[in-house]
């Protein structure tokens, strides 16, 4: 194979094209109104009341904890089996960080360290403002179970969902918010669907949307009705909180659109590609695919095989090998609490030590839409000169 194979990239046909070059030569290229339009078009197709659009997932986690009110008294828990950012959003917000170890079967959040956990923290009173749960790859976490606790122990949620946009959790579109306050979903260039750089907090909450539309803009208002300071002064504006520049262009909005059309095609080759992965390797005894759960639909924006006992002593030299074969295997993730800048607040390898053995043992293999038959078979059969040449089967 001449050309690398990366583990993920977007997909644009001559429709995404079209409908950023119509924003080009329209009057606006950004605030106008095709943001508006792609808002409403997630809510009509995940059925949440209100999405924001904002300019990465990552700006829709910050303003979403700024939503709910996480500020310097807060603790907010995540997996550390994710991306910095998961974490990082609450530390934005002057709030600490913990994590909740995974299960290893699935890579999320494993609801018995979660509830053992809570048990704890509330016999000591450290019990956390709220928890963000992390759809690994796609695969929703137990909401409902994740929901439950939250009832009983009073904490709010977050679904960062960068991954999962397109999946199902109990037959419902995840992003619905159901079992959550807000729902945010990523449109980076690897991920399901993509406006070039971009991301949206869901939410069915009119106040944390307010607070949403307003954060993302300087936190200005420009309704009238909603003025401290009441005027007759048609152009007058009023900035009513500390905001950001976190707004989505409409070039990115059109994008988006487009994109949004193909949700489920993308996401049913996505299915498919795992379904054929799962066929060609199953003679290959020493990995297996992460679990997905029966009452979960995933989206699949990342494949990730797990080695076993034996193979994961060649994890470092497996990767490599696939590397300088053309593959752009990669892992995900290096656990949040192993991160230099972590370590400095406190955690030390050896914290979450589900997270830490899956970090050891995982490879993420390419998925993603237009990824041939011919090189998914390429795949496999680097990974059968693997399991010949270490002679691990």
């Amino acid at each position: 194979m001449k050309d690398f194979i990366p583990y993920g990239k977007q997909n644009i046909d001559q429709n995404d094209i079209n409908e950023v070059v119509n924003v080009l030569s329209s009057d606006y290229l950004t605030q106008g109104p095709l943001i508006v339009s792609f808002e409403n078009q997630i809510c009509e197709k995940l059925s949440p009341k209100y999405a924001v659009a904002v300019n990465s997932a990552t700006s829709a986690l910050h303003i979403a904890c700024m939503a709910l009110d996480i500020h310097e008294n807060d603790t907010v828990w995540t997996s550390p089996n994710s991306f910095v950012a998961s974490a990082n959003c609450a530390l934005y917000c002057g709030a600490k960080v913990d994590f909740v170890d995974i299960d290893l079967e699935t890579g999320l959040i494993s609801i018995t360290k979660l509830t053992e956990k809570l048990e704890e923290a509330s016999v000591l009173n450290k019990l956390p403002s709220l928890i963000i749960p992390v759809h690994l790859c796609g695969s929703s976490c137990d909401m409902e179970a994740i929901k439950k606790l939250s009832l009983k122990y009073g904490f709010k949620i977050i679904e960062d969902a960068s991954h999962a946009i397109g999946g199902k959790y109990n037959g419902t579109y995840v992003g619905a918010c159901e079992y959550s306050d807000i729902t945010v979903f990523s449109f980076h260039p690897v991920k399901i669907i993509t406006t070039g750089e971009g991301g949206v907090a869901c939410t069915n909450n009119k106040d944390y949307a307010d607070k949403l539309y307003k954060l993302r803009s300087h936190g200005i208002e420009k309704n009238h009705k909603n003025f401290y300071e009441p005027t007759e002064k048609p152009w007058v504006y009023e900035q009513q909180s500390l905001g950001y520049n976190y707004r989505m262009t409409d070039i990115h909005a059109a994008l988006g659109i487009s994109q949004l059309k193909k949700l489920d095609q993308f996401v049913e080759e996505r299915n498919e590609i795992i379904r054929r992965y799962k066929e060609l390797f199953f003679d290959i005894d020493f990995l297996s695919f992460l679990e997905v759960k029966n009452n979960v639909y995933s989206s699949f924006h990342l494949a990730v095989i797990v080695l076993d006992d034996k193979a994961v002593n060649f994890h470092k030299e497996i990767f490599l090998f696939l590397r300088e074969s053309g593959i752009g295997v990669q892992i995900h993730y290096i656990p949040i609490h192993c991160q230099p800048y972590y370590k400095k607040l406190g955690f030390n390898r050896g914290d979450f030590p589900n997270a830490e053995n899956y970090a050891d043992r995982a490879i993420s293999i390419p998925i993603y839409p237009g990824l041939t038959d011919q090189n998914q078979k390429y795949i496999y059969n680097k990974f059968k000169e693997v399991q010949k040449y270490y002679k691990i089967f």
